[in-house]
Order: structure tokens, then C-alpha cells, then sequence
């Protein structure tokens, strides 16, 4: 298997799977269908693309900085109702995460798809959002080193270096969101059809990992800045 990473890390970041009307929802960390999503821009495709080639990568988040929740309430003016007449007010709340750091992980055992897609990453036909098209990313999502050929998606986000900020000691534990077909948790985010809305459920395994543990940390990490070790 081969894995490619990639980092969303942005001031606002916003990935919902269960909006409803006047709720505009996220999750905790980006869901498949917003990565894939992300992946049509960088390429070019149109919403109208097939995109079960994309879909079938297996996906996993390290969640290096957890988001703050976050909720504008927002008011529209004179919109059309699904009936055709005017509603003068339409508020809705909206939810956001704010200063959030995620690696993000592709797997598939089609080498030279990955690479095609580094190459887009790092040279995107439409510009990228993290969610919503006013939240751009605060750093670069395509990562040099991304690419990570003969690796399994576990590995590769182990052993990747922290994204957490400079300033910031990391956490004593990462959590790992992982796609797992004997997952017990479900997500409504497996992308069948942009142009359509049509979305299948998959399955999902979350699992927290000291840092200490991690492979490669020790050595990526100042050893007094890992729970104050000298």
C-alpha cells in the first residue's frame, strides 16, 4: 500500500455531513466527502465527475490540534422559498471549527494515482476551502514530503511530524480517526455524486495514541517539550 498526506490547517475550518435547513453543522475533523472534494479542485473536475475512483481511497485524520467549537448566527434577507414566495427573514446558525490542525491520509495501492494527485495539490486548477469558501487554509495543503510510496496510512500518520503550532507544547495524546469497514462508528460521507448530493455511509474507528509511542516522535519532538522530559 501507498499512502499520501496532506495538511489542513487554517484559522476556520468547517466540515458538515448533517445539515438540515437553518443548521449548518461540522464535524470534529474533516470528513471523506470534503477531502474528496477538495481533491476534484486541485484536479479540475467538474461537480458532473464519476468520482468513485477518488472515493475509494481509505482515509484517516490526525487530529493534531483540536478545533474550538464555534457558531455565527446569521440573518438573510428576502429569499425565495422552495414554494416560490418571498420570506422577508431567514436566520440560520452556522458552526465552525476555529485554529484546528489536521493530517489528513490517503491510502490506495495505485501508486501513480497518489502521485497525480500530489502533483494537483501542488499545483491546484481551482483555489482549495477548508469547508466553505471563505475559510481558505492558513498553510499550504500539498506537502513536499506528502507522498509516501510502500507505507500504510496507519504508519505514514504516525510517524509524519507534528502540526501543531511552534509555540505550543503537543498533547499527551493524538486522536486517530480511521476508515475501518468493521468501524463502529458511522459517517454519511462516502461521496457518490457531487452533481446529485448523493452520499453512501462508511464506517470509522477512533482511537487516541500517546505521543510518546508514536513512531518516528521521539526524534522529530524536543524531548523537553513531550511532558517535560529532559
Amino acid at each position: 500500500m501507498h499512502t499520501l498526506l496532506l495538511r489542513l490547517v487554517g484559522p476556520l475550518q468547517s466540515w458538515g455531513t448533517q445539515s438540515h435547513f437553518t443548521v449548518r453543522d461540522t464535524g470534529l475533523e474533516p470528513s471523506k466527502s470534503g477531502v474528496m472534494g477538495l481533491l476534484c479542485a486541485a484536479l479540475g473536475w467538474p461537480r458532473t465527475a464519476p468520482v468513485e475512483e477518488l472515493a475509494s481511497l481509505m482515509m484517516g485524520v490526525r487530529i493534531d490540534q483540536e478545533g474550538t467549537m464555534a457558531r455565527d448566527y446569521h440573518t438573510a434577507m428576502n429569499i425565495f422559498t422552495a414554494g416560490g414566495k418571498l420570506k422577508p427573514t431567514e436566520p440560520s446558525n452556522r458552526y465552525y471549527l476555529a485554529n484546528a490542525a489536521f493530517l489528513v491520509g490517503l491510502e490506495s495501492p495505485d501508486l501513480d494515482m497518489l502521485q497525480t494527485l500530489h502533483a494537483a495539490l501542488r499545483n491546484p486548477v481551482w483555489p482549495f476551502y477548508l469547508g466553505r469558501k471563505a475559510f481558505v487554509p492558513g498553510e499550504p495543503v500539498w506537502l513536499e514530503d506528502g507522498l509516501h510510496s510502500n507505507t500504510t496510512l496507519l504508519d505514514a500518520l504516525c510517524t509524519y511530524p507534528w502540526l501543531g503550532p511552534n509555540d505550543q507544547d503537543p498533547p499527551e495524546q493524538v486522536r486517530f480517526v480511521l476508515e475501518d469497514p468493521n468501524g463502529e462508528t458511522v459517517r454519511l460521507d462516502q461521496p457518490l455524486s457531487f452533481a446529485e448530493r448523493r452520499f453512501a455511509p462508511r464506517r470509522v474507528t477512533t482511537t487516541f495514541i500517546n505521543i510518546k509511542d508514536l513512531p518516528g516522535f521521539q526524534s522529530l519532538i524536543p524531548q523537553d517539550s513531550i511532558g517535560g522530559e529532559q
